[in-house]
C-alpha cells in the first residue's frame, strides 16, 4: 500500500483527523512490520485550542515540532510513563496536530503482545487482546513508539502511514478525552472514531 504524502497532512486537523480513520500506521522494528488500522483520533487546533500544547502561540522545545512541516511525528510523555503519538498537520508555522487514540492490530500481533504484556499473543485473555492498542499509551507501547520517534518524517523508512483497505464505515464525532482543564474546548466534538469498532478507547 502507498504511503500517505505530505499534501495529505497539509490540511486542517479536523479534516485530517477524520480522514486518517481506516489508514494503517506502520512501525518497522528490527525487520519486523508492526501495523495497525487507525480507528480513533483527536484533532488539536493549535493556537486557538485551549487543549493544545501550542495554545496561545506557546512555543517550547517540547512543542517545536508542531511548528514545523506537516507529516512529522510529535511524541510526548504523560504522567511520566505513557507516550502519546501525534501527527503534525498544516503548513509550517501553524502548530496543529492529530492524536492517534486507538488502533486495530493488522500485522505483528505477536510482537505487540510481547511489548504490551510480555506474553505470546495466543496466551492473551479476551480483555488483554482488546487492550493491546485501545488507547494512546497502549498503542505506543505495542508498536514500540517513544520519544526516539519524536520529529520523525512519516514518509520515511521505519515509521509511516499507509492507505488502508477501502471500506465503508460510519464515523462518530465526540468530545475529546482527559482535557477537562480546557474550559469550553473540552466540549468540542473533535474526537473521531469508527462506529462499532471494538478497539475504540471509549464510545
Amino acid at each position: 500500500m502507498a504511503k500517505l504524502d505530505k499534501e495529505f497532512y497539509n490540511r486542517d486537523s479536523l479534516v485530517v483527523a477524520r480522514e486518517l480513520l481506516g489508514k494503517v500506521l506502520v512501525h518497522e522494528v528490527e525487520g519486523r512490520r508492526l501495523a495497525a488500522k487507525i480507528v480513533e483520533t483527536e484533532a488539536y487546533m493549535g493556537v486557538i485550542d485551549k487543549a493544545a500544547h501550542s495554545y496561545g502561540g506557546k512555543r517550547t522545545k517540547r512543542v517545536e515540532v508542531m511548528y514545523g512541516e506537516p507529516g512529522y511525528s510529535y511524541v510526548y510523555l504523560i504522567y511520566g510513563m505513557y507516550h502519546c503519538f501525534n501527527i503534525v498537520t498544516r503548513e509550517a508555522g501553524v502548530p496543529q496536530a492529530v492524536l492517534i487514540r486507538a488502533l486495530e492490530p493488522v500485522e505483528g500481533h505477536e510482537v505487540m503482545a510481547l511489548n504490551r504484556f510480555q506474553k505470546e499473543y495466543g496466551q492473551l485473555s479476551k480483555s488483554q487482546n482488546k487492550g493491546l492498542t485501545n488507547g494512546p499509551g497502549k498503542l505506543c507501547r505495542a508498536l514500540a513508539i517513544d520519544r526516539k520517534q519524536n520529529g520523525e518524517d512519516l514518509r520515511g523508512a521505519s515509521l509511516y502511514v499507509e492507505e488502508g483497505v477501502q471500506e465503508d464505515f460510519a464515523v462518530v464525532s465526540a468530545k475529546r478525552v482527559g482535557i477537562d482543564y480546557a474550559q469550553e474546548a473540552a466540549d468540542y466534538l473533535w474526537r473521531f472514531y469508527i462506529e462499532g469498532n471494538p478497539y475504540v478507547s471509549r464510545t
